[in-house]
C-alpha cells in the first residue's frame, strides 16, 4: 500500500506539473500575441485615446470666366472651435467665451446649437466660426490658457471678386447640414465641408468641392488640447477642380453697369450657334461675400422678406407674358403649316381693333397699321394681324405647336432651379381651369395669338426661342454656361427662305419699326420689342435681338419690369451688342435714359412665383 500510495502521489505531483506548465505557456503565447503581434492594433487605439483628428478643409475649385479671369477665388481665413471631453465642459467653455470675448456673438440659442452639433460627433473639435477676423484670432491667442480645448486653423475662405454683378451666376457657399450627410445628394462631405448652395456653385459642386484633408493634435485625459502642437501622420488636402466657363466678364459688367438702376429684370446674352452663354444677370442682386462664414439672421431675413425679392433669378426663376416676341413663334407656326407666307395679308384691315361676337381686341395703335403683309405686321407689332393670324391657326393647332417648339419646357441652362415655363397642352386645360363656359375658343386664341393669356415664359426660353430664328438651320442648342448640356435640339421646322425673310422683318422693327430709336449705323440688328401685361402696376417690356442679321453671333435679351413699353428696353439691348460686337465704345452715339414710371410702386411681381404665373386673359393688345 506504501509503494501505491507513493506512486500515485507521484502520478498526481506529474500532472500538476503539467498543468502548471501549459497554463504559463499558454499565458506566454497571450501576452506574446498581445504585446508583440497585436501592439500595432492596441498602439492605435492609445494614440486614438491620446489624439484628436482635425478635419482640413480642401480649397474649392476657382472658377473663372471664358478667358481665365477669376470669378470666385479662395482667400486665407480662420476658424475657431473647440475639443472638449463633455458636453458640460463644452457649456462652460462657450460661456466663459461669451463672458469675456467681445468679438465673439455667442447667445444661448447659438449655445444650445453647438452643444448639440457637440453631442453628435463628440470626439471631433465643434467649429464655433469658419470666418473669424484677425482682431479676435490675436485676442483669443493672447488668452489661450482661458480656453484649453481652442482650436485655431488657417482655412481656405471663398471670395466672388465681382460681388454682386455675378451674384446669381456663381452662386454662394455654406457649411452641409446634418440632414444633408445623411443623403446622397453631397457623397464625400463631412461636418464643416463647404457646398454649393445657388448658381454654379451648386451645379458643378462636386467637382469644386474637392478632398477634405485631417491633422491630429494631442489631448490629455480631460481632453484639454497638450501645447506640443500636431502631431502623428495626416492627410493634405486635395483642391476641387476648375471650372472654366462661357462668360464674358468684362460685357457682364457691362450689362450690369447699364442696367437702369433701381430697376427689377434680366438681361442675357449668348452664342446662337453653340449655345454658349456670354453674360446673364437679375436685377435687384445682392452680395455673395455676405453669405461667408454664414449670414447675419437680420440680413437674410431682410432678403428674403423684400418685395424686391433680390434672391431670384429673373433669368431663370421668372415667368413673364412673352407679348409680342410671342408673334414670332405664332409667325413660325403659320409658315410650317403653310397657312401664310411673309407677303400674306388678312381679310380685315387694322383699323385700331377687331371686334369678336361682343367683345372689341383692340391693336396697340388706336388708328391702326392698314392693310399689312405679315413681314410689315411684324415690323409695326400690328395686333389686328395676328388676332386673324390666330383664328386662321385655331386654338388646337396654337397649343400644339407652341408644345413642340418646347413653351412649356425649361431652356434646359445649366443652372440649379430653373422653372418650368408655363404653356396650356390642350383645351382641356381652359375646361379645368375655368369650366366649359367659362371661356371662349376666340378669347383664349386671340389672347395667345400676341402674347397674352395663358402664356408665361422665363427670358432663357425665350431666348432659346430666338436662337431658332437666328440660326440658318432654324434649330437652338440647348443654352450651357460650362460644359455642352444634354438636351433636345429645338427646330422651328420652316424653309429657309422663310427664315431669311424673317430676320429681315425683324431688322426692319429696328431700322423702321417699333424699335427704331434703337438703332445703331454700324450694325444690323434684328429684334422684337414687347409690352406684357401687368395687373398689379405698369406694364412690363420686352426686347430680344440679334446681329448681324445675315449671319448672328449674338442673341441679346431683357426684360424689365414696370417700363410700360417694350421701345423703351431696346436701346439697352442694342447698347450690349455693339459693345459686343464692336467693342468698348462703340455704344456712345446712342442715346439711352431709362426711368421708372412715376406710379410704378414697387409691389411683388406675382410672376415669379410657380403658382401666380398664369395670368388672367386680358382684353386687347398693350402698348409697343
Amino acid at each position: 500500500m506504501t509503494w501505491y500510495h507513493a506512486h500515485a502521489v507521484a502520478r498526481r505531483g506529474d500532472l500538476a506539473r503539467i498543468l502548471i506548465w501549459g497554463m504559463l505557456g499558454l499565458l506566454t503565447l497571450a501576452f506574446f500575441r498581445v504585446q508583440v503581434l497585436g501592439s500595432y492594433r492596441y498602439r492605435l487605439a492609445s494614440e486614438g485615446n491620446r489624439l484628436r483628428p482635425i478635419p482640413i478643409p480642401a480649397a474649392r475649385g476657382l472658377i473663372t470666366d471664358r478667358n481665365g479671369r477669376v470669378l470666385a477665388e479662395n482667400v486665407p481665413g480662420y476658424a475657431v472651435g473647440l475639443i472638449a471631453a463633455s458636453s458640460d465642459s463644452l457649456r462652460a467653455a462657450l460661456g466663459r467665451m461669451a463672458r469675456t470675448a467681445p468679438l465673439v456673438k455667442l447667445d444661448s440659442a447659438t449655445i444650445e446649437a453647438t452643444i448639440r452639433r457637440f453631442r453628435r460627433r463628440p470626439y471631433e473639435p465643434v467649429v464655433l466660426t469658419r470666418d473669424a477676423p484677425f482682431e479676435l484670432i490675436s485676442w483669443l491667442e493672447e488668452r489661450r490658457m482661458l480656453f484649453p480645448g481652442l482650436v485655431i486653423q488657417a482655412e481656405p475662405k471663398r471670395r466672388y471678386p465681382y460681388g454682386s454683378v455675378t451674384a446669381h451666376l456663381i452662386g454662394y457657399v455654406d457649411q452641409v447640414n446634418e440632414r444633408e450627410l445623411a443623403s446622397t445628394k453631397f457623397a464625400g462631405a463631412q461636418v464643416g465641408t463647404l457646398v454649393g448652395r445657388d448658381g454654379l456653385e451648386r451645379q458643378y459642386d462636386d467637382g469644386l468641392r474637392g478632398e477634405d484633408g485631417r491633422r491630429y493634435v494631442e489631448v490629455d485625459a480631460r481632453g484639454r488640447t497638450v501645447p506640443s502642437g500636431a502631431v502623428g501622420s495626416g492627410l493634405a488636402p486635395k483642391q476641387g477642380t476648375t471650372v472654366q466657363t462661357s462668360i464674358d466678364i468684362d460685357l457682364q459688367e457691362f450689362v450690369a453697369g447699364n442696367f437702369p438702376a433701381g430697376s427689377r429684370g434680366a438681361v442675357m446674352a449668348m452664342d446662337p450657334r453653340s449655345g454658349q452663354v456670354l453674360a446673364i444677370y437679375s436685377s435687384p442682386s445682392y452680395d455673395p461675400n455676405a453669405f461667408i462664414g454664414g449670414i447675419d439672421p437680420q440680413l437674410w431675413n431682410s432678403l428674403r422678406r423684400s418685395d424686391a425679392h433680390p434672391l431670384i433669378d429673373r433669368a431663370i426663376q421668372a415667368r413673364y407674358p412673352p407679348a409680342s416676341p410671342w408673334k414670332l413663334a405664332i409667325a413660325a407656326m403659320a409658315i410650317r403649316r403653310g397657312i401664310v407666307n411673309l407677303d400674306s395679308r388678312m381679310p380685315i384691315p387694322c383699323r385700331g381693333g377687331l371686334q369678336m361676337y361682343n367683345r372689341y381686341f383692340r391693336c396697340w395703335k388706336q388708328d391702326g397699321h392698314g392693310d399689312v403683309t405679315l413681314a410689315e405686321a411684324i415690323q409695326f407689332s400690328c395686333d389686328v394681324y395676328f388676332y386673324q393670324l390666330g383664328l386662321k391657326l385655331d386654338l388646337n393647332n396654337v397649343l400644339q405647336d407652341g408644345v413642340s417648339l418646347g413653351f412649356r419646357e425649361r431652356s434646359g441652362i445649366d443652372l440649379p432651379n430653373e422653372i418650368q415655363s408655363s404653356y396650356p397642352p390642350s383645351t382641356a386645360y381652359f375646361n379645368q381651369r375655368y369650366g366649359p363656359r367659362g371661356w371662349t375658343r376666340g378669347g383664349a386664341t386671340l389672347n395667345l395669338a400676341i402674347g397674352q393669356g395663358e402664356n408665361a415664359q422665363t427670358l432663357a426660353n425665350m431666348m432659346r426661342f430666338f436662337a431658332m430664328l437666328a440660326n440658318g438651320s432654324g434649330t437652338a442648342p440647348v443654352p450651357s454656361l460650362v460644359s455642352k448640356t444634354s438636351g433636345d435640339i429645338r427646330s422651328l421646322g420652316i424653309d429657309d427662305s422663310s427664315l431669311v425673310g424673317l430676320r429681315k422683318a425683324l431688322q426692319n422693327v429696328v431700322e423702321g419699326g417699333t424699335a427704331s430709336r434703337s438703332r445703331i449705323a454700324d450694325l444690323q440688328i434684328g429684334g422684337k420689342t414687347g409690352t406684357a401685361q401687368n395687373s398689379h402696376g405698369p406694364d412690363h417690356g420686352w426686347f430680344i435681338g440679334f446681329a448681324p442679321v445675315d449671319s448672328p453671333h449674338v442673341v441679346v435679351g431683357a426684360i424689365i419690369e414696370f417700363a410700360e413699353h417694350g421701345s423703351a428696353v431696346a436701346p439697352l439691348v442694342t447698347r450690349i451688342i455693339a459693345r459686343h460686337l464692336l467693342g468698348p465704345g462703340a455704344d456712345r452715339g446712342l442715346d439711352f435714359q431709362f426711368t421708372l414710371p412715376a406710379d410704378s410702386a414697387p409691389e411683388p411681381i406675382p410672376t415669379i412665383q410657380p403658382d401666380t404665373a398664369v395670368i388672367t386673359p386680358p382684353i386687347g393688345g398693350p402698348r409697343e
